[in-house]
C-alpha cells in the first residue's frame, strides 16, 4: 500500500511529512538537491519543474508543528495513515525544502 506524502507550505519553505526509511529519503542524504513541480491531487502535473534543496528536519518542534498544519489543512487523513504505518512499523520523518535561487 502506498503511503501518500503530506506538505505544507509555510513561506517560502515547504515542509514534506513522508516515511523515514523511503527511497526519496536515502537519495537526499545522498544529494540535497531536488527539482519540485506544482502537481494535481493525483500527482497530475500543473507547472513547471523547479531547482530546491531538501534537508531531513531532526528537530521536536518542526514536527509538532508539521502535524498541527497538516491536520489544518488536510483534517483527520495524515493521523489516520499515521496509525496505519505506525501499526506496519514504519515511522515519518519531514523534510524541509528551500528554492533554490
Amino acid at each position: 500500500m502506498a503511503t501518500p506524502v503530506w506538505f505544507v507550505q509555510d513561506g517560502k519553505l515547504f515542509y514534506v511529512r513522508t516515511i523515514a526509511n523511503s527511497a526519496k529519503v536515502k537519495r537526499i542524504h545522498n544529494n540535497k538537491k531536488v527539482k519540485i513541480m506544482p502537481c494535481g491531487s493525483q500527482g497530475e502535473p500543473l507547472g513547471i519543474w523547479v531547482n530546491a534543496q531538501a534537508l531531513e528536519s531532526t528537530d521536536a518542534d518542526t514536527y509538532s508543528k508539521m502535524a498541527l498544519w497538516l491536520a489544518e489543512k488536510y483534517g483527520d487523513q495524515p493521523r489516520i495513515f499515521e496509525a496505519q504505518a505506525t501499526a506496519r512499523g514504519e515511522k515519518y520523518t519531514v523534510l524541509t525544502i528551500s528554492l533554490e535561487r
